[in-house]
């Protein structure tokens, strides 16, 4: 995936988790979805690891943005517990939101497991950026990655005025 003038487009990885903010368990998801978009010609560096909670995603989020990230997934926080808050921190920050995005990836994702169902993430766009909250266990978000990266070149041209195909 290229921007353009032999430049990779920036990808960011934030992975949302109490436990693996505080070193109680190593971040297993971030790293896979980073091997997988640097797999897809996508510029990453290492994913970023965030405590649960409204504000540090919604920070976390602007600092890729700023950073030139032009597509952003996150990880974790999507389910109902009390501190997966990862939508409320992500809507903020978004222009527009995709709706059919997260539709298509609770579709993809409950063809393997009936709980997909349960994430509430959430998608859209903020200037020339695509912002997707991916499911926090692995297989999950590997899956939601391989189902939302076929659309991710068409909705950059897009945001760059490009046509419709």
């Amino acid at each position: 995936m290229t921007a353009g003038a032999g430049d990779a487009v920036r990808a960011a990885v934030i992975t949302a988790s109490d436990r693996a903010a505080s070193g109680e368990r190593p971040d297993a998801t971030g790293p896979e979805l980073i091997a997988r978009l640097a797999a897809a010609g996508y510029a990453c560096d290492a994913a970023i690891v965030i405590p649960d909670g409204e504000e540090s995603v919604a920070d976390a989020l602007r600092a890729a943005l700023d950073s030139g990230a032009r597509l952003v997934v996150t990880t974790g926080g999507t389910g109902v517990g009390p501190r997966d808050r990862t939508p409320e921190g992500t809507r903020p920050v978004l222009e527009r939101e995709l709706p059919g995005i997260p539709e298509l990836l609770r579709r993809e994702g409950a063809e393997s497991t009936p709980f997909a169902v349960l994430t509430r993430g959430i998608a859209g766009v903020t200037g020339e950026a695509l912002i997707v909250n991916l499911p926090g266990s692995t297989r999950g978000a590997i899956e939601g990655l391989g189902a939302l990266l076929p659309l991710v070149p068409h909705v950059l041209d897009q945001l760059r005025g490009g046509d419709h195909r």
